[in-house]
């Protein structure tokens, strides 16, 4: 069995829902489970999170990496960017070098700045050496969708709600089925 972790911050609910859809999309692959987890909080004012706070251990024995943050003026949050500052004995001894990863992310509004979000999220990933993936365009969804999904990645369009639509979701889940699919992959063949 090898772990997936699925890292989300969410303010509000509709990222975490997101996370839960990778991780069930993960879970879906014979062989894969999915880890919850999320980042602490920078301010102590902020309720106490609903999934555990990941370890530096747990990324570091991870098979694969799924991350997700609410789109803040075009970027990742800061409690997740924080966490990722904190990863340089990682960067340094190369624990993720070669592990497959993906982001998600949710906005208030369409064009809220999702893409710019997902490629924030990829910029510690990349210098971390990991393998990106997105979601093909043969995702049927992915050509229809009016909520949420591109092709760097699973979104979703909160508009004060935190349930996702049907495209949202089937995006989410078929991401993490193909992040998983390929941990597994990679777990077994050597490079």
């Amino acid at each position: 069995m090898i772990r997936i972790i699925v890292l989300y911050y969410s303010r509000h609910g509709t990222t975490r829902n997101l996370a839960r859809f990778i991780a069930r999309g993960v879970e879906s692959v014979d062989g894969c489970e999915a880890l919850l987890r999320c980042v602490a909080e920078i301010s102590p004012d902020e309720p106490a999170p609903l999934d555990p706070v990941i370890t530096l251990d747990e990324l570091k024995n991870c098979a694969g990496l799924a991350m997700g943050s609410p789109v803040w003026f075009g970027n990742m949050a800061a409690p997740l960017k924080h966490f990722w500052d904190q990863t340089t004995a990682l960067w340094v001894s190369g624990d993720l070098i070669d592990k497959p990863a993906c982001v998600f992310t949710s906005s208030s509004s369409m064009h809220g700045g999702q893409e710019t979000t997902l490629h924030t999220m990829m910029y510690p990933l990349l210098h971390h050496g990991m393998m990106l993936m997105g979601i093909p365009y043969s995702e049927p969804s992915l050509h229809t969708t009016q909520s949420g999904g591109t092709p760097y990645g699973a979104s979703a369009l909160s508009n004060d709600k935190t349930n996702l639509s049907s495209e949202e979701s089937t995006l989410a889940k078929q991401l993490g089925k193909r992040l998983a699919t390929t941990a597994l992959k990679l777990s077994r063949e050597p490079l």
